[in-house]
Parts: structure tokens; C-alpha cells; sequence
């Protein structure tokens, strides 16, 4: 069985040799268990289920100061602080709640087929996925200020509904390329709606009236071809569920312990939903034992991945303050399934 026959087993929620699993790392973590091994490549030799193209996230050519990057929709990313991956915004481009001023990005179509071939003709046996981070909110707030956005939605929603629709736009047209090529199995949107506590960051009322028509145009566009929908959000976004399946979601990621009773969710949703993640980043990897994580890595996996539908996957890329001991205890119990789930 290829790996890319695995993930689309278990997302049927069929059997599967063993439970398919990926692992990704922040820079900072990367280079810490990179130090470890004495092997910096090392992440090619875990095994990962997933590969992707990546589109739309804090991440483009360096401008004429070091450490700060200018992605495709303009906003300059500051990445000299402790986050090296994402940073923050240097400043706003929309500064008020009007479009006039502003010139939305061109789609480098070229571009885009390149990073889609080079995914599709690696000679991986990989599940692989156009990645849209930033995919509608948060492309909305990067460019507005969140807290900005947010009132506009109550002062300003004809802006928002503009805005919105503009971002949905585009990212449409790089769905539209990533489709051309059957070898992409589906698409994954990072866009975070939740908060640690009940409760979305814009609620659902808001949700509902200005990001669930846009989401719904694009799964559907990806339900249409028959390829798998994934959305990203941290926080607790368990009042979204009935919604998201209703307009076509196949898999959540992250999935976090601290939020989410895994018994009683997989118990309600795990007929229709399946899960990426599971495994504590914010509690489990940085402060446990090597022991502690097998255990508990172990007891993630028989509950999510009871009768399939689940990914082995830490609840977000691993951050840098992860031992790296604890992350090859997590590694160990991934490869060796048949030794710990037996």
C-alpha cells in the first residue's frame, strides 16, 4: 500500500495497513533535532504522508531590510523576532475600510503550474495537496488589522463582503490550476476561527454571514472533481461542525486535546469528518518525558483512529521549544504502529 493509498483509505474510513501519519517542524525545531541526529535531512527520512505546494502565506522574497518578507498580496512580514516562521505584519495596507488605493495581486499562473509539477513529478507515493494558508479571513485581516476587520463586519459589511470576495477570487484560480493535474488528491486551507475557550474569534453568527458562503464556493469546487477538502483552524470550532460538513469538509486540522473531548467528538462527527492532529504541542511535546509522549501518543491513536478517518500528526507544526527526545519518542510510536497499537 503507497502512502498516498493510505490517507485516502483511512479518509474513507477503511482499513489500513497501519494509521498514516505526518510531521512538520518550525524552522527553530528543525534545526534543534537536525543538531540531535547530526542529519540535517533528516525530515525526509520520517516517512510523512503529505506533500504540498504551497500558496498565499507570509512567505515571498526578502525586501531591502533584513528579515523582513514581502508576500504575494504586499504585506510585509517581520521575522527578526522569536517567530521565524510567520513574524508579524510591518504594517497595514488597507487602512481604511475601502478597496480604492489598493491593487490585488496577479496571479503568476505560470508560477503556479510550476509549483504544482514540481509537487506532482517528485517520484513521491505521497498525498498531495495544494496548501492555502491565510486562505480568507486571515488574508482579510492581514490586510486590514483584525481588529479593524472585525468591526467592520458590524460597521462596514459591504467591505467585508467585497474584501472577501476579491481574496476568494483568487484563490479560486489557483484551485482552478491545482485541479488540471488528477495527481493532486486535494486542498488544504489555513484560516484560524477559534479561540482556546468556547467561543470563535468573530462568532458564529459572523462566520456564518460573511466567511461560510465564500468557504462553500470553494470546496465545492474541489467536492465537484472529487478531491479532499482539509481546513486548518486552531481554537475550538466545534459549533462550525454541522456547517462544514454540510458545505463539504473532509478533514479538520488540528484537533487539539486541550479542547476537544476526542472520544465524545470522534463518537458525534467521526461518520463524517476525519482528523489531523491530535498530538499536544501546546502541553504534551514540550513539557513531557519521552514516556509520557509514547503513552499518550498511543492513547491519541486508538481513540482517533478507531475504524480510520484520522492522520497521526502533532496539533500544529512543531514549535522550537519541543526536546528533541520527545520527538522522536512521538516518531517512534508512528513507525513502529505495530509494536505500540498491537
Amino acid at each position: 500500500m503507497t502512502r498516498r493509498e493510505r490517507v485516502h483509505r483511512a479518509l474513507r474510513h477503511e482499513p489500513t495497513d497501519f494509521i498514516p501519519y505526518q510531521v512538520d517542524f518550525t524552522q527553530q525545531e528543525h534545526e534543534r533535532v537536525a543538531a540531535f541526529l547530526g542529519d540535517d535531512g533528516f525530515e525526509g527520512k520520517i516517512g510523512g504522508h503529505i506533500e504540498r505546494a504551497n500558496f498565499s502565506g507570509p512567505v515571498g522574497p526578502q525586501t531591502e531590510r533584513p528579515g523582513f518578507f514581502r508576500d504575494d498580496f504586499g504585506v510585509v512580514w517581520n521575522k527578526t523576532g522569536v517567530d521565524r516562521d510567520i513574524g508579524m505584519m510591518d504594517e497595514l495596507l488597507l487602512k481604511e475600510p475601502r478597496l480604492s488605493g489598493y491593487r490585488f495581486p496577479e496571479l503568476d499562473e505560470q508560477q503556479a503550474q510550476a509549483r504544482f509539477l514540481a509537487l506532482v513529478n517528485n517520484g513521491q507515493d505521497t498525498f498531495k495537496i495544494g496548501r492555502l494558508s491565510m486562505a480568507l479571513f486571515e488574508r482579510a485581516w492581514s490586510l486590514r488589522g483584525m481588529e479593524n476587520l472585525l468591526c467592520d463586519m458590524l460597521l462596514e459589511p459591504a467591505f467585508v463582503d467585497e474584501l472577501l470576495e476579491r481574496i476568494t477570487d483568487y484563490t479560486l484560480r489557483i484551485i482552478d490550476i491545482g485541479l488540471s493535474y488528477p495527481q493532486i488528491d486535494g486542498f488544504y486551507f489555513g484560516d484560524d476561527w477559534g479561540q482556546q475557550t468556547p467561543g470563535l474569534i468573530m462568532g458564529r453568527d459572523k462566520w456564518r454571514r460573511f466567511l461560510k458562503p465564500h468557504l462553500a464556493r470553494m470546496y465545492g469546487r474541489i467536492k465537484s472533481k472529487g478531491r479532499v477538502v482539509i481546513q486548518h483552524s486552531c481554537g475550538n470550532i466545534l459549533e462550525l461542525y454541522p456547517d462544514l460538513i454540510q458545505i463539504g469538509l473532509d478533514v479538520h486540522n488540528t484537533f487539539q486535546p486541550e479542547i476537544y473531548d476526542l472520544e465524545a467528538v470522534k463518537r458525534e462527527f467521526g461518520r463524517d469528518l476525519s482528523w489531523w492532529g491530535g498530538i499536544s504541542t501546546q502541553r504534551l511535546l514540550p513539557f513531557a518525558t519521552p514516556e509520557v509522549v509514547r503513552g499518550e501518543t498511543v492513547r491519541v491513536m486508538r481513540i482517533v483512529g478507531a475504524g480510520g478517518g484520522y492522520i497521526a500528526a502533532p496539533t500544529h507544526y512543531i514549535p522550537g521549544d519541543v526536546p528533541a527526545e520527545n520527538v522522536m519518542a512521538m516518531l517512534e510510536v508512528f513507525q513502529h504502529q505495530d509494536r505500540y497499537l498491537a
